[in-house]
């Protein structure tokens, strides 16, 4: 039992880990009205293990806090994440085209709100949902769907819990 706890634990550092490491390599993509973070194809693993759902969560925190983000984006962007992952792990028994639609709508429908009232983007909220849901699109069905077919061949011997 405490092997697995470990095991948990050491899956939701590493996806955090990558998560802030992606996030900063890509930063210049990844923030304003416009972005693609490259970081949210990682949204796809909690197709695979319940661990990624913290490390996701706690990966976008301290990406945004590491990327200089304001208070509101570090919160409500962290935790349209969180809603997006864990909708993942709930429709991971579906149709895997259907996964990276959860982060898709709750980061298109939270963040367009925190560029337009917290930045002060001058733009739109349907404009930022569609800017926004672009970006998702590319890095959440692009990029995640890619990683998610690469880690299906290994799915039972790399997440074991």
């Amino acid at each position: 039992m405490k092997y697995k706890k470990t095991l948990f634990i050491a899956y939701a550092a590493m996806i955090a880990a990558i998560y802030v490491i992606l996030t900063s390599i890509f930063a210049p993509f990844g923030f304003g009205e416009i972005q693609v973070r490259v970081a949210e194809a990682l949204t796809i693993l909690p197709a695979f293990t319940s661990a990624a759902i913290p490390g996701l969560f706690i990966g976008c925190l301290i990406g945004n806090i590491l990327g200089g983000a304001i208070l509101p984006d570090i919160i409500f962007g962290s935790l349209a994440t969180l809603i997006g992952a864990v909708f993942v792990f709930l429709l991971r028994r579906k149709n895997k085209y259907v996964l990276p639609l959860a982060p898709v709508l709750s980061n298109s429908l939270i963040i367009p709100f925190i560029l337009r009232f917290g930045y002060g983007v001058n733009l739109p909220i349907p404009f930022l949902m569609l800017s926004i849901g672009i970006g998702e699109i590319l890095s959440c069905g692009v990029l995640g769907m890619l990683l998610y077919n690469a880690l299906s061949k290994y799915r039972h011997t790399l997440f074991r819990f």
